[in-house]
């Protein structure tokens, strides 16, 4: 359920900003959104899996966070980055 270790190194040069950029939230908000991804798979196969709806549940807000936090320091990135990942608002 957890992102690889490669799919994260192409995500961080994807979105990231210099080249061991991990820390970014551009690259924090690609991770999270394919941490997401993976969780929601696995809840439609497990639907009582509730320890994970929760887990699911805070990825989900603290994605809203930095992308609210992107939206206010820099509003074109923030439209970019929704594009990018094909995250609806």
């Amino acid at each position: 359920m957890s992102v690889t270790k490669e799919r994260k190194s192409e995500l961080i040069q994807e979105f990231g900003r210099a080249g061991a950029d991990t820390g970014s939230p551009e690259v924090q908000v690609s991770i999270l959104t394919t941490r997401i991804a993976e969780m929601t798979k696995h809840l439609q196969l497990h639907k009582k899996d509730y320890a994970s709806r929760r887990g699911l549940l805070g990825m989900v807000s603290r994605r809203r966070r930095l992308l609210d936090y992107v939206k206010r320091t820099n509003p074109q990135k923030y439209l970019d980055l929704l594009q990018r990942l094909d995250i609806r608002k």
